[in-house]
């Protein structure tokens, strides 16, 4: 029974959605963790504490702060900021590309690319120049950029939880992955799209559509807290307990009221991670002996080539959240799990960028761009994401 219900719950992961269901992948975690209790497989109590709370509260608070620098209006402002500045197509691309990055590696790479997709084809369409390129950077970029930090996607704040690495030696040790990868992302997209960035074109943006709204105090309110909670996350805080402080003391106004906030919280994310928690550790329990554990590791995952490969093909394969559960007790058995994690957390992130379906980031890019009347191939982006990622986790291997 558990078996089938493990089965069950990844096939959704990995297509999305139940064919000729209204059942995604937040609703067949939610169906397989019932399962798994009502079935036997585990009591109440087990689910229960199966659950990564801090991970939860941390993805909870990371939203609050994001919906708030959105309602601000901040992330036009630095949209504005680039126009700006960019005189070049290639400028533009790579002021796309460190924006993004740079914010994913703090505030999360899903939320980044939600609140991002709009504004930059705005922005492209008011240079007059082709918007598929920039939007390709970024969901690419939000990715390369999240792997820097525990806080720049939920795979890295799972491993971030079970792992206990503290906020800084994370950082130290994937930022020069990071950094990298950031800058093939760039030169990659411009060599595979010379028509727009190996050009002599200048850039001369028209006037913009509409006035540019923002509220300048709830902006600094918003990026006040933000630094402040990245400076504590260096300090060792935790990170959980720093992100729902900073979160509910954005709640704490006179003038955003809390429903617009909470519309911009990411739930069906929330209820899948629950969901996933209590499926693989209901798996984990019905399936999993020291003979299946050691059968696992006459793959020599302690080799950071063989551990980096798995991971990612193993993240393309049911995405990169449900792809770090499963790995979890084969990773924790090793002799050094601290650093296997960290190849864990580099290889599912980068491994993101190969397919358009590699990751929730580049399908929110996708669908908020068609819903705007652009179309982002499958192909278009395959031939920059598929180099991409090998050249990154490549490098990722090497450093590590």
């Amino acid at each position: 029974m558990a078996l089938a219900i493990f089965a069950a719950t990844y096939l959704v992961m990995a297509i999305g959605k139940l064919p000729g269901y209204q059942l995604d992948r937040a609703g067949a975690a939610l169906l397989g963790a019932s399962l798994m209790i009502w079935l036997g497989v585990l009591s109440l109590e087990e689910a229960f504490q199966s659950i990564d709370l801090e991970t939860i509260v941390l993805l909870l608070g990371m939203m609050i702060v994001v919906a708030n620098l959105r309602l601000s209006g901040f992330f036009e402002v630095v949209n504005e900021w680039v126009i700006a500045r960019a005189r070049h197509p290639l400028a533009l691309l790579f002021g796309i590309i460190l924006v993004s990055g740079i914010l994913s590696a703090f505030l999360m790479n899903d939320t980044i690319c939600l609140v991002m997709t709009l504004p930059t084809l705005d922005l492209a369409k008011r240079l007059g120049r082709d918007p598929v390129p920039y939007l390709l950077a970024l969901p690419m970029a939000s990715n390369a950029g999240s792997v820097a930090t525990i806080t720049g996607n939920p795979q890295n704040m799972i491993i971030g939880s079970i792992a206990h690495i503290p906020y800084g030696i994370f950082a130290v040790n994937l930022f020069p992955v990071a950094a990298v990868a950031l800058i093939l992302t760039g030169l990659l997209i411009a060599l595979l799209h010379p028509s727009e960035f190996l050009t002599r074109d200048r850039l001369v943006p028209s006037a913009r559509q509409r006035p540019l709204l923002y509220h300048r105090g709830l902006a600094l309110k918003s990026v006040a807290v933000t630094l402040a909670m990245v400076a504590f996350f260096f300090a060792g805080e935790p990170v959980a307990k720093v992100a729902i402080l900073g979160g509910a003391l954005l709640l704490f106004t006179r003038r955003v009221k809390p429903e617009k906030v909470y519309f911009d919280i990411d739930w069906p994310l929330l209820v899948m991670f629950i969901g996933l928690f209590i499926v693989v550790a209901g798996a984990e329990k019905a399936l999993l002996d020291r003979d299946a554990i050691a059968a696992v590791g006459h793959l020599d995952l302690a080799k950071t080539p063989v551990l980096s490969v798995l991971t990612a093909a193993l993240s393309n394969l049911v995405s990169n959240v449900p792809a770090v559960l499963v790995m979890k007790p084969f990773v924790t058995s090793l002799a050094d799990p601290r650093r296997a994690w960290l190849v864990v957390a580099m290889a599912a992130t980068l491994a993101g960028n190969f397919t358009l379906v590699g990751s929730v980031a580049n399908l929110i890019v996708a669908q908020r761009a068609r819903s705007r009347g652009v179309e982002i191939g499958f192909w278009a982006y395959f031939k920059v994401g598929a180099p991409l990622t090998i050249l990154t986790i490549l490098f990722g291997i090497i450093w590590l």
